[in-house]
């Protein structure tokens, strides 16, 4: 912007040293962004799906079907920056690094009763909460703005609001 700026002061030519700014991503972008990284966490946790417990992979399914919805309501109907921020840490770091740290481990360190595959059990326990929470806020705030917009069409639009003074 301050290139083009100048560089129109100096017959159109861009000033060297000063770079143009990328656009800022917008909202839209961001959960794009978040649900490609949904697909690509889906599709690494299918090709993982041998070297996975069955419970484990069961609760990335659970996960992931709360994650799913999520992501589209909030694309669809917008979220808080904080909400948009969590969701996208869930889906890009909290799920796939101590999946990819469990899958580094060798395979009899991974059975359905071993130590590492409890502690990854309760992590993700503790996952599926932080995103069946995170959809409860959007959902509570969703309520809550169409709540202050009827009590505000009530309020503006009330039968004793439409009546003539001495009527």
């Amino acid at each position: 912007m301050i290139g083009k700026f100048i560089g129109s002061l100096f017959g159109g030519a861009p000033v060297p040293g000063i770079a143009e700014q990328a656009p800022e991503p917008t909202a839209d972008d961001e959960m794009a962004q978040t649900a490609g990284s949904l697909d690509n966490l889906r599709s690494a946790i299918r090709r993982a799906g041998a070297e996975l417990p069955t419970s484990v992979s069961s609760q990335l399914r659970q996960i992931d079907d709360v994650l799913r919805p999520l992501v589209s309501h909030m694309a669809e109907h917008g979220a808080s920056m904080e909400q948009q921020v969590l969701l996208n840490a869930i889906v890009c770091s909290y799920i796939p690094d101590p999946l990819r740290t469990y899958l580094a481990l060798p395979h009899s360190a991974r059975t359905e009763e071993s130590g590492p595959t409890r502690l990854l059990a309760e992590q993700l326990a503790t996952l599926e909460e932080i995103a069946r929470d995170l959809a409860n806020q959007v959902r509570i705030g969703a309520i809550a703005e169409l709540s202050t917009h009827g009590r505000f069409l009530e309020d503006k639009f009330a039968p004793s609001a439409l009546r003539l003074e001495g009527r």
